[in-house]
């Protein structure tokens, strides 16, 4: 049997291709080598998510006192958390499993490898040769979805603490049964920060190591301040300009690299987690084999998603280019899409990016700081989230802001940055605008529910 299309990877962008795909009549096999979701599901966005929300309801349960609200003897079960998040995982993924089936989607379990391909004659496609586990496939297209995984540091005392369990991925963090009394996270971006946050409520001891002089990353940094500043009031410690030097039996060893001192400090921490970023999952693919161009470690793509072989595209993480779970559904669409001869196109600069720390945190198009670098003429206009009628009820002295940015000569809005409850729900609304390229006076005539969090970003652009 050749198959019309072989999906390497089971996460976002390879099991909503596949579904896609044999809805529309494309013979396909998935091949996934742990579990169909992908890390997303099974390892990152679910059960980050489930643990947050029980986070939040502690929280609220603790501090409710302003509200009218007084618990007494308010505890975080840790074991209950995982247990729930485990509950939810298997719900999710048993959907997934489902669409597959009915969308008479072939899975197959183990790790595939591309081992070459033969020309076809008369003027057909090529066929390309894939080994899963002892059995080799045949399919006229592949779509390579296998992802990513975590950048793990060259550092004395890494791989020994993997192995003892002292130190932690992404993986292994969603599966401790008990919450550690020390927690040092070794970077400050969306996966440490969220940690942080969960395992700060739920009674660790928790430090942050940033090597920039800020966290979140490329967030906008009058943003990403202010969250800090409210983790921080619940008890996390953040040492920035932080270089980690090495992981020892204590804790983690640091200098900083600001003062230039070289002077070795240490945080005592009874478990690490490592989250400095995420590499495309490319090891044993065997794109080699047939000649898939690949650039600092990614599968090398077109806004179609196709690569530099015909036939064989890729989506998501391995692209290197928007390691977002949202950004792998939209690039799996435009692939099967263009197999299917219908036009299509992926964009980047409407890409939301979401922080689910307590206040959350999001935003979509550029920043200020990015805005500048790119010599776009911009102006920029921003409200405290107490004009929101609905936040200023739900939040004491919240310090959340909206910030919205628009070209100065097209008048259409660029970027929408905010922090606040609810800027995960309100972000997409922005992305819309922006996608569309919105004019800010079409914007205004927009009618916006009240009383709703959302409406800040009418009151914001009405400074426009």
């Amino acid at each position: 049997m050749i198959y019309d299309l072989i999906i390497a990877g089971g996460g976002p962008a390879g099991y909503h291709a596949a579904e896609l795909a044999g809805r529309s009549g494309l013979r396909t096999l998935l091949a996934e080598k742990r579990h169909i979701g992908g890390v997303c599901l099974n390892e990152g966005c679910i059960p980050s998510k489930t643990l947050l929300y029980s986070a939040k309801l502690f929280y609220g349960a603790v501090h409710g006192e302003k509200f009218g609200i007084t618990v007494e003897n308010a505890a975080l079960d840790h074991k209950k958390v995982i247990n729930r998040k485990n509950k939810v995982v298997r719900t999710l993924a048993a959907g997934v499993k489902a669409r597959l089936r009915d969308s008479d989607v072939t899975v197959v379990e183990g790790t595939a490898e591309i081992t070459g391909m033969k020309p076809g004659g008369n003027g057909d496609t090529a066929v390309f040769e894939v080994k899963i586990g002892d059995v080799v496939y045949a399919g006229r297209r592949i779509l390579v979805a296998t992802g990513s995984e975590p950048v793990i540091p060259a550092l004395p005392g890494v791989r020994e603490g993997l192995d003892s369990g002292r130190v932690l991925t992404n993986r292994e963090i969603f599966d401790l049964k008990e919450v550690p009394e020390s927690l040092a996270v070794i970077g400050g971006g969306i996966v440490g920060l969220e940690m942080a946050s969960y395992f700060s409520a739920a009674g660790s001891c928790v430090t942050v190591l940033e090597l920039l002089d800020h966290v979140a990353g490329p967030v906008d940094r009058e943003i990403s301040g202010i969250l800090q500043k409210n983790l921080a009031k619940r008890g996390v410690e953040f040492l920035l300009n932080c270089r980690v030097t090495e992981i020892s039996d204590r804790g983690v060893v640091y200098t900083h690299v600001s003062d230039g001192s070289g002077d070795l400090k240490c945080v005592d921490a009874d478990k690490v987690l490592v989250s400095i970023g995420r590499k495309p999952a490319t090891e044993g693919l065997g794109l080699e084999n047939i000649g898939v161009a690949m650039e600092k470690g990614r599968v090398m793509t077109d806004l179609h998603g196709r690569t530099n072989v015909p036939g064989v595209y890729a989506a998501g993480d391995v692209n290197g280019i928007s390691m977002l779970a949202h950004t792998a559904y939209r690039e799996a669409e435009v692939c099967i899409n263009d197999m299917l001869g219908i036009v299509d196109e992926i964009r980047y600069n409407a890409i939301p990016s979401v922080i689910y720390t307590d206040p959350e945190a999001a935003g979509v198009g550029e920043t200020e700081e990015s805005a500048a670098e790119k010599g776009i003429d911009f102006e920029t206009a921003k409200l405290p989230m107490t004009y929101s009628g609905r936040y200023a009820a739900e939040n004491e002295r919240g310090d959340g802001i909206c910030k919205v940015l628009i070209d100065k000569r097209l008048r259409t809005v660029i970027g929408v940055h905010m922090i606040g409850s609810y800027s995960s729900e309100i972000i997409y609304g922005a992305a819309m605008a922006i996608e569309k390229g919105m004019r800010v006076d079409d914007l205004k005539k927009v009618v916006f529910p009240h009383p709703t969090v959302s409406e800040i970003i009418r009151e914001v652009i009405t400074g426009f």
